[in-house]
């Protein structure tokens, strides 16, 4: 998901999803007191009522210019594309009632069911041939516009080489939209479910150009849920929308989302009953609190197709060098960092892609874990072109976002660079969306991210990093023979080979080191047990028209 800052990642997904309070979980005193202050009706039925925190203020809610997952989080749950993912991050029906696809599989033909934005205004195929083309339009500066670019006509209507009408997007009639492919895309219905690939009112928003600034009348959704309170930095009020056309299936009728940057804080709140789930994407915990919840038996671990790692600014006059990159990568101890401070059995990543994606099950063999020799000599070749004798004068500044998390990985790769490479390492922190301009200023040498995959394919790891000007790269790499094997995987038929080609890409890219891959994330997380249907997908996604809150 993308400038993922996703990640796809993001502050919100760090790896730990857990929480604290093992003493607090199944219903202490406090938990009780929260319960009673809710109001349960007449009836005696549990209040649909659910209380979130995630890390911070969301970068943006317009569902084609998000890029972060606290953003996405919360667009994924007011807005609905063509089609939506089950339990097992497959599409299924969602503003789409049905779709046919044409022999070549470059055609797809979607029906629309009725359904109402949450105004009352009808859904329209031309609300999504106008959010489409307005994310491709180069004029609007959508950072997720190459998720569209399986769409023939779409790249080049984005790089300034095309025009709008030879996009392949056609609203046929009101009920139908017919999308044309450059080339097969097997995933394309997984794309229809993410956040850029959602429509717009065109009628409400078209001209107003900060419609999607605030809660209001011209902030209308078509999803289970409408956006009934936002108050900047503070909270997010989401609502049962009446209009939704499945809303008889959506039991919560009010979602309250804190904002809260510290992971001890949130735990805390969770252990006095004030939130009912913590985990990615909604918020993260205290480190330290992973052996208690363990202990409790009350923390779920679940494999999920996401990476955290390590990106290089490779314009900087260090960092630029593949040299020096190679050994800031290989002296990494990522098994130490996994045993010693997640905790969340992530596995070390010794590639990009993740091993839960199909066809990378398993370790490609690009380098070794925790290297100290080879980064060694690595150091030794990149000073020699550098022209730098003394180790010292190597100064590696690394970025993160504020978190304690974050915090702790970065300080125990600070220690083992400086330990066994003898190079010199500061650390430097920033508000998540300070730290986001940063990234996409270029103004870091070493910068955190994580990133969890749009959809369950290889390509979503990979795509990012086709050009230096793709809106996710931040690292300022690019090369022709890494674009070329992409582009032939998107031409490529037989799943077999295309993997491999995906595969050949990648070894491509890790042996100049644009980033460093530390870890593949697992989902870590807890919830009270009144709190029924709420997990995370593969991909990190929770839906919250699911969710059920039973009577204590």
């Amino acid at each position: 998901m993308n400038k993922n800052k996703k990640f796809l990642l993001l502050t919100v997904l760090a790896v730990f999803s857990l929480v604290l309070a093992a003493c607090g979980f199944g219903g202490d005193s406090s938990e009780k007191s929260k319960d009673e202050g809710k109001d349960s009706g007449s009836s005696g039925k549990a209040s649909q009522e659910l209380d979130l925190v995630v890390a911070s203020e969301p970068p943006s809610l317009h569902p084609q210019l998000a890029t972060d997952s606290t953003s996405s989080v919360i667009l994924k749950n007011i807005f609905e594309g063509l089609t939506t993912l089950d339990d097992d991050a497959k599409p299924v029906p969602a503003a789409a009632e049905s779709w046919e696809i044409s022999d070549d599989k470059l055609t797809y033909t979607f029906k629309l069911r009725d359904a109402k934005w949450s105004n009352g205004d009808p859904v329209v195929a031309g609300d999504f041939e106008y959010a489409w083309k307005w994310a491709l339009n180069p004029d609007n500066l959508s950072e997720y516009a190459s998720i569209l670019y399986p769409i023939k006509g779409a790249q080049a209507y984005n790089l300034g080489e095309g025009s709008a009408d030879a996009v392949g997007i056609k609203a046929q009639d009101e009920k139908t939209l017919v999308v044309t492919l450059e080339n097969p895309t097997p995933y394309f219905l997984e794309l229809t479910a993410f956040k850029t690939y959602a429509p717009l009112n065109q009628k409400v928003v078209e001209g107003k150009e900060n419609w999607y600034a605030d809660a209001g009348e011209d902030y209308v959704t078509n999803g289970p849920f409408t956006l009934a309170d936002w108050q900047h930095n503070a909270t997010v009020v989401l609502k049962k929308n009446a209009n939704y056309w499945d809303a008889d299936k959506v039991s919560l009728e009010t979602v309250n989302i804190d904002m809260v940057e510290s992971e001890a804080t949130a735990a805390t709140m969770y252990k006095n009953g004030e939130i009912d789930y913590l985990g990615a994407p909604f918020q993260s915990v205290a480190l330290d609190s992973i052996d208690e919840f363990k202990e409790s038996k009350v923390l779920n671990i679940a494999d999920q197709a996401s990476v955290y790692w390590y990106k290089f600014n490779t314009k900087d006059k260090i960092t630029g060098n593949a040299n020096i990159r190679k050994a800031l990568t290989l002296a990494i101890d990522r098994q130490g960092l996994i045993d010693n401070v997640t905790k969340g059995e992530q596995k070390p990543a010794l590639g990009m892609v993740p091993i839960t994606v199909q066809g990378f099950e398993e370790d490609r063999g690009y380098f070794k874990d925790n290297d100290i020799e080879g980064a060694k000599a690595a150091l030794k070749e990149g000073m020699k072109e550098l022209g730098i004798k003394d180790p010292k004068d190597i100064k590696i500044n690394v970025s993160f976002n504020t978190s304690e998390a974050h915090a702790a990985i970065a300080q125990f790769i600070q220690e083992g660079w400086t330990k066994n490479l003898g190079i010199t390492v500061g650390l430097d922190n920033s508000e998540w969306q300070v730290y986001l301009e940063k990234l996409n200023q270029a103004d870091f040498q070493v910068g955190r991210m994580g990133w969890i995959g749009d959809y369950n394919d290889a390509y979503t790891f990979l795509e990012m990093y086709d050009t230096a000007a793709n809106g996710n790269n931040d690292t300022g790499w690019e090369n022709a023979e890494y674009k070329k094997l992409l582009d032939q995987s998107n031409k490529e038929t037989d799943p077999a080979k295309r993997i491999e080609l995906l595969k050949q890409a990648e070894k491509v890219a890790v042996s100049e080191f644009p980033v460093a891959p530390i870890y593949y994330y697992t989902n870590l997380s807890v919830v009270h047990d009144n709190v029924k249907n709420m997990k995370a997908d593969k991909l990190g996604n929770i839906q919250l028209k699911d969710v059920v809150v039973e009577e204590k």
